[in-house]
């Protein structure tokens, strides 16, 4: 089974699940970003907005369909 095959049976999992997967995928590599990197405090931005305003949220098919996918 290759990548896309996985990633295809993964998406029929129930969201909880997906996430599961995901933390440990990410689990899974090393770290690349350093505390200094813009990308991490972007990252701790947007986490710090998120937990301000929950109904900010969007789910995933929302910011395909804003980005026109």
């Amino acid at each position: 089974m290759n990548a896309t095959e996985i990633c295809s049976e993964a998406m029929n999992l129930p969201e909880d699940q997906r996430a599961k997967l995901v933390a440990e995928l990410l689990g899974s590599l090393p770290a690349v970003l350093a505390d200094s990197d813009d990308g991490s405090d972007e990252a701790g931005r947007r986490l710090a907005e998120m937990r301000a305003d929950p109904t900010s949220r969007r789910t995933w098919a929302q910011v395909k369909a804003e980005i026109g996918r």
